[in-house]
């Protein structure tokens, strides 16, 4: 395979390298570091990074001629080793970047050194950490080199090949001690190639991320090849573990045009072996074993003889050299892996391929030869999944053409689906044209799968249900991108109820879901989906007289879970449901079935405290339907309103429960409501109807109204005395009987006029004469009464007469108990003295029993400051009364009335201070309630308190000295 530019490159890097030490032995790199050996025993280092080189002479000391035998770099181009051969023995030698002289390895005296196993994982500049020598007699040691200590820190013996001893030619980062097991190898034929000339043969590693990914081992059969797979562990049948993936054998004979002429050296890309064939480098992919390049190097004359003698890699700077006796070549990589994903796309391997595409150009051509190659095989539904990863390499029309002019609908469909996933949310329009597509299809095959196999029912075909199931996925997905309308047309005109009744749930088109299961009969489903939290509560209303119909219990039991649902829009529901004659049955039949709407009411009424009327007046009708009327009764005795403040008794209409269970002769209950309704008379007169007890019971409520209560049980008592058909005496027995129960408020002579006019008078006598000693007891306790009443009289006259003569001695220096001032002192004001009993010039006062006196006008200041403010201005309206009244002449006999003096011929000025002593004086301030009401007043006023506490000094100079000494 030729590319239009090459990725190989062979560039003169060092002409004259050996420095005129001999001429290159050996050649090792690492970090754009070079380490050359030379034929007399030097070691020349160049660091193409920072442009420096030097040389150490290995040979110094040692007899004869040296010469370098292999030298090691690590892959920081930090620490080397070498060894050098001459005069019969062999030496090893480390040295470090920074050291001015190499340290002899003594423990490997005599041994060639083949190769060297670097610890990438670990080494650090001034550490080596462990390394693995492999000699050429078949010996493994552990080398261990720190750059500060001067010398290596150990060097222990590992491992020896003593079954079959062989020189190691190459080692791995990490070896695993076999001293206890067998030593298992694979033996290749031919002879190893450039043995004669170098001694050894070449395995190589490609390094990644400082793990080896794949080997190249030079062999005499050939190039065995194969990747390194660390993480997976593959058991061979002897039990050993084997890391080797997809090994091979390139045979040389297909680098030389079927000549057979081996490598003498090689080099190991990620996608390459570069093979030193002669003077020239062919580069063979390692992939497809074709030779894609021929790099010839720019040699001296001097130099063409020996030709190129070998090539060495620099894993670290991903680099390749080569050198003869005194150049050294670079060979550059540019983008070796731009053209690998034909290379795997023409050996089909299309994962590989997809791997190292660079742009949707490459997978595109990787896709459609896929997709060919599936098409021409007939895996139709396989090529349409890669034809719709296609984006330019073919049309959509192309493709989905392509399949419909051979009849492939699952192709298609499958194409379709497969395109969906590759389009981006902002292709709304072509997203929602293709998913419309892609459900004709489905209907097309789900139709398809139904006239193919007749005898097959539906549900039994596992490939139809398979396609169901494929289908609810897909609108389970597309629901968002689909047309409602379109889809749920096309769904109904392919006649899949199930699936419309599918997409419609899934769009939340609750309305024709519910509809569906009621026309199914299936009422728990469609209650399922009314409790859904998304539902409008109106298709809760709108499909309830149905679900109502089909399953009364969990209809009911559903609404009972609704909080949010108005019992009131449930009316029409219950009341076409309690029409019907299962639901009379439950009523009037066996009472083992509850009625369903009977609960639900029940439930609102007691459990939510519903007060719609409507509500209370259906319950009402439906209990009053019932044979039994106890429930109806507890129902209209019930309070509702009982918890609220003020709260009604109930919220039917009472009207309209009379007219109800009137029509359905629910007697009692009419009584109830008659009583409810204050209408005694009519309760009574139906109770006497239905039973005499009741009718009592009914006459005795009425408490507030003696009137009425007499007239409900005469009432009573007519009809008693008018049902009895027993004798004569009997009946006026039982008559008298009745009397008793009324606790006398009905006599003989109230229910005489209810007994017939021929009725004989002997036989009333015993009940007559009984009722007439009752009314001569009444009239005995009258006349007492009557006599106490008069005895009474009597003595009040009497107290009269002793009050008008009371007199109440007042020592001459008694003082007022308000202002202090004497009793007997002048009046100033004489006004309202005028209205009182003249004593002299003196002011008019009070004394009262307990001995404490009081001018009139101190008492009604004192009176009127500790009373109300309604009773003050009585008072001081009576004081004013009486000083407007003051010339008015009053009686004056010992200031009162005479007994034979009537109260009528009392003046009003003596009217007004009668009152007025009633009002100030009917008892002492002192004494009486008007001190004890004093107890909760303060001791001065709110507005004069901070006054009266305040203690600040009064001017000094302006007080006067009084002596305390007497």
């Amino acid at each position: 395979m030729e590319s239009s530019r090459q990725v190989f490159s062979v560039d003169l890097l060092e002409r004259y390298a050996a420095k005129g030490r001999g001429v290159i032995t050996c050649m090792a790199a690492g970090n754009d570091v070079i380490v050359l050996g030379t034929s007399k025993g030097w070691v020349i280092r160049h660091d193409f990074g920072v442009g420096d080189s030097f040389d150490i002479d290995l040979s110094v000391g040692r007899p004869g001629e040296q010469s370098i035998h292999r030298v090691f770099v690590d892959p920081g181009g930090s620490h080397w080793i070498a060894t050098v051969v001459g005069g019969g023995t062999s030496d090893t030698f480390y040295t470090h970047a920074k050291w001015a002289k190499p340290r002899i390895l003594t423990r490997l005296k005599g041994l060639l050194v083949n190769t060297v196993a670097w610890n990438r994982q670990h080494i650090t500049e001034a550490y080596t950490k462990e390394i693995i020598l492999g000699t050429e007699n078949g010996q493994l040691f552990e080398v261990s080199v720190e750059e500060k200590d001067k010398k290596e820190k150990y060097i222990k013996f590992l491992f020896e090949l003593n079954e079959l001893p062989e020189e190691f030619t190459g080692l791995q980062s990490v070896f695993v001690s076999y001293a206890e097991r067998a030593v298992h190898f694979m033996e290749l034929p031919g002879e190893i190639p450039n043995r004669q000339v170098h001694g050894f043969c070449e395995l190589h590693f490609f390094i990644k991320q400082r793990r080896a990914i794949h080997f190249a081992w030079l062999s005499g059969a050939g190039i065995y090849h194969g990747g390194l797979n660390f993480a997976a562990h593959h058991s061979s049948p002897n039990g050993d573990q084997n890391f080797v993936e997809n090994k091979a054998l390139l045979d040389y004979s297909k680098c030389s045009e079927g000549v057979m002429v081996k490598p003498t050296s090689m080099a190991v890309s990620e996608y390459h072996f570069l093979l030193l064939i002669g003077n020239k480098v062919k580069v063979v992919n390692r992939i497809n074993q074709q030779i894609v390049e021929e790099l010839y190097f720019d040699q001296t004359s001097d130099s063409v003889s020996r030709g190129v003698l070998a090539l060495c890699s620099d894993a670290s700077a991903g680099l390749f050299y080569a050198y003869d006796q005194n150049s050294i070549f670079q060979v550059s990589v540019s983008d070796e892996g731009r053209e690998m994903w034909k290379v795997y796309l023409d050996l089909k391997e299309y994962a590989a391929a997809l791997a190292n595409c660079r742009d949707a150009l490459q997978r595109d051509q990787v896709y459609l030869v896929q997709a060919e190659d599936a098409f021409i095989g007939k895996d139709f539904l396989r090529a349409a999944s890669f034809y719709a990863k296609i984006n330019f390499a073919l049309s959509f029309e192309e493709i989905t053409l392509k399949f419909i002019s051979i009849g492939e609908q699952d192709a298609v469909r499958t194409f379709l689906l497969r395109k969906l996933d590759n389009f981006s949310k902002d292709d709304k329009c072509q997203i929602t044209m293709i998913s419309t597509w892609v459900t004709e299809l489905y209907l097309d095959k789900i139709n398809r799968l139904l006239l193919e196999d007749d005898a097959i029912s539906e549900h039994s075909s596992s490939e139809y249900q398979s396609i169901i199931t494929e289908f609810r996925a897909f609108l389970s997905d597309c629901k968002d991108v689909l047309d409602e309308a379109t889809t749920m047309k096309l769904l109904e005109s392919y006649g899949r109820v199930d699936e419309l009744v599918f997409f419609a749930s899934l769009k939340e088109q609750h309305e024709i879901v519910v509809h569906h299961y009621i026309q199914l009969g299936e009422a728990k489903k469609a209650l399922r989906v009314l409790q859904k939290p998304n539902v409008q509560a109106e298709l809760q209303y709108k499909f309830a007289p149905d679900l109502i119909m089909l399953d009364a219990y969990e209809t009911v039991e559903s609404w009972m879970t609704k909080k949010d649902l108005n019992p009131r829009k449930l009316i029409p529901a219950m009341m076409r449901y309690s029409s019907e004659p299962h639901a009379k049955n439950s009523l009037t039949g066996n009472w083992n079935e509850t009625h369903e709407v009977i609960k639900y009411l029940e439930y609102c009424v007691h459990r939510l405290q519903n007060e719609d009327p409507g509500i209370h007046n259906l319950l009402l009708s439906l209990y009053a339907k019932q044979d039994d009327e106890s429930s109806l009764l507890r129902f209209l005795q019930c309070k509702f309103g009982k918890g609220q403040l003020n709260g009604p008794e109930f919220f039917y209409d009472p009207k309209y429960a009379l007219r109800l269970c009137l029509k359905e002769k629910r007697m009692r209950a009419c009584v109830h409501i008659y009583s409810m309704m204050s209408m005694h008379e009519e309760a009574v007169a139906l109770a006497l109807q239905v039973d005499p007890e009741l009718a009592m019971a009914e006459a005795d409520k009425v408490e507030d109204d003696e009137d009425l209560r007499k007239k409900l049980w005469l009432m009573v008592a007519k009809h008693v005395i008018e049902q009895e058909k027993g004798t004569k005496r009997e009946n006026i027995r039982k008559a008298i009987a009745f009397l008793k129960e009324t606790d006398g408020l009905l006599k003989i002579e109230d229910i005489l006029p209810f007994f017939p006019d021929f009725a004989l008078i002997d036989d009333f006598k015993e009940a007559i004469c009984s009722s007439l000693e009752d009314y001569n007891e009444q009239i005995e306790k009258l006349k007492d009464e009557m006599n106490d009443a008069t005895h009474g009289a009597d003595n009040i006259r009497n107290d009269i007469s002793a009050l008008a003569q009371r007199y109440a001695v007042v020592k001459k220096d008694e003082a007022c108990g308000v202002c202090g001032r004497k009793i007997l002192n002048a009046a100033d004001d004489y006004r309202m003295a005028r209205t009182y009993t003249s004593v002299g010039s003196m002011a008019p006062f009070y004394v009262f029993p307990c001995g404490h006196s009081f001018h009139v006008n101190c008492l009604i200041a004192h009176v009127t400051k500790c009373s109300s403010e309604a009773q003050a201005e009585y008072i001081l309206d009576l004081q004013k009364q009486l000083t407007l009244l003051g010339n008015e002449p009053s009686k004056e006999m010992n200031g009162g009335l005479t007994e034979e003096e009537p109260i009528a011929s009392m003046t009003p000025g003596d009217k007004i201070r009668s009152q007025l002593d009633d009002a100030i004086a009917s008892e002492c301030p002192y004494c009486g309630d008007l001190m004890i009401r004093e107890i909760s007043l303060h001791f001065l006023e709110e507005k004069d308190e901070s006054e009266a506490w305040d203690i600040t000094p009064q001017n000094l100079s302006s007080q006067k000295s009084i002596s305390l000494i007497a």
